[in-house]
């Protein structure tokens, strides 16, 4: 069976993100923890196929908590789920090589979106996260934004601002409804998007489709 560890010192978050995975990876049997020190040992115990961590917990600083986490458990993604958005903070964290980030300020639908792309093995980037990374680059100067979107998100972007509905789109690319979602969710996350709408608007301004 494929596992999860929550990992954060609030109950009510804990048991937030327990139903977000419910409902994006049913059947995951889920593991919490409160504190750094027993998340290492859970994800050491037991490789889960997925963590979700808060950045302030007992037990450790940030950095160091997620860095240890990442040794316990190496060939597992990590999302950050936090309300900490300092952006040399979420810089680092992906210097560490955590798969995703998402504000604890964000609705429901965007943490299962979130956890969908990761378990893809996409890594699960905000638009502010990849404009922060444009600028520690240099390419801030660059007429070229930030932003980037893969071909099958760009193709499916496409599709959708001609008004195909996610049904249509997987039967026209031979994937699965889930797999059109997973890429739109992608695709979402890197535009700054709430919806399909808005990804679209977004993706014609910066000239990706």
């Amino acid at each position: 069976m494929q596992s999860c560890l929550i990992c954060d010192d609030h109950a009510l978050m804990r048991d937030a993100l327990a139903g977000a995975v419910g409902l994006g990876w049913p059947g995951a049997a889920v593991t919490l923890a409160a504190d750094f020190p027993s998340a290492w040992s859970a994800a050491a115990a037991r490789a889960p196929d997925l963590i979700l961590s808060d950045l302030a917990m007992p037990g450790a600083a940030p950095l160091d908590g997620i860095a240890r986490l990442r040794s316990a458990a190496p060939g597992t993604p990590i999302l950050v789920v936090t309300g900490n958005e300092d952006g040399a903070l979420l810089l680092d964290l992906f210097d560490l090589g955590i798969a995703g980030f998402v504000p604890k300020t964000a609705r429901a639908e965007a943490i299962e979106a979130a956890i969908r792309v990761v378990l893809a093995g996409e890594r699960y980037l905000p638009a502010r996260i990849l404009d922060l990374i444009g600028r520690r680059s240099g390419s801030v100067a660059s007429p070229m934004p930030a932003t980037r979107l893969t071909g099958r998100q760009a193709e499916i972007l496409e599709r959708m601002a001609a008004g195909e509905s996610n049904k249509t789109i997987a039967r026209a690319l031979d994937l699965s409804p889930s797999t059109v979602k997973t890429h739109a969710a992608a695709a979402f996350a890197a535009l700054g998007a709430a919806n399909r709408t808005e990804a679209v608007v977004r993706a014609r301004e910066l000239k990706l489709i």
